[in-house]
């Protein structure tokens, strides 16, 4: 697997944020990449996860950036996440960006975590309940959130919670609402 966004064109900016824990040596794209391909061992792993966001066309170049590093430091390298972003910019205008986050926690010393672990399923007692084959029912959770389905909904308002405030910051009138024309009770056929 190669996450080489610079073969591909109209990219202005590509950079990786990491947390204070992780190595140094993730500074390098395919360092960390091949890092998150050797730890898996299934074959069918998830390795990253792509978010893409549009950014405005209202923002500078510098500013578009200075948006990108602030969401993706506070919602997602805060939070553990190794990330990998492109901004691309063929002058089309459909500015945007690329963000592969890491799936896997790393922990303090810098190693891989696990993405999940076992846990024992117990009865009303809260003990363990045999799964009579000479062991426990048991069932796995992960060791993160970063799975649940719900933070599409909370990524997708704060990415609309920072494109405005820096609208704002830049003296542009212009609102990014994160919602569906639907949602929003707008009845009009979304374009790109």
């Amino acid at each position: 697997m190669t996450h080489d966004y610079t073969r591909k064109g109209g990219i202005v900016h590509a950079e990786i944020m990491l947390p204070d824990h992780a190595p140094r040596s993730f500074a390098d794209r395919s360092i960390l990449w091949n890092s998150v391909e050797q730890i898996e061992k299934a074959r069918d792993s998830q390795l990253a996860r792509e978010i893409e966001a549009a950014l405005p066309r209202e923002l500078s170049g510098e500013q578009q950036l200075a948006l990108v590093r602030a969401y993706v430091k506070d919602n997602f390298v805060d939070k553990g996440m190794c990330a990998d972003f492109a901004i691309h910019d063929k002058g089309t205008g459909n500015p945007h960006v690329h963000i592969m986050l890491t799936l896997r926690p790393l922990k303090e010393n810098g190693q891989w975590g696990a993405k999940c672990h076992k846990a024992y399923d117990l009865d009303e007692n809260g003990q363990r309940i045999p799964d009579g084959k000479g062991g426990w029912k048991n069932h796995r959770e992960d060791t993160t959130n970063w799975n649940d389905k719900g933070n599409v909904e909370i990524w997708r308002a704060a990415w609309a919670a920072y494109t405005n405030r820096a609208l704002e910051a830049a003296g542009h009138p212009a609102l990014v609402d994160h919602r569906s024309y639907k949602r929003q009770g707008i009845d009009k056929i979304p374009s790109v």
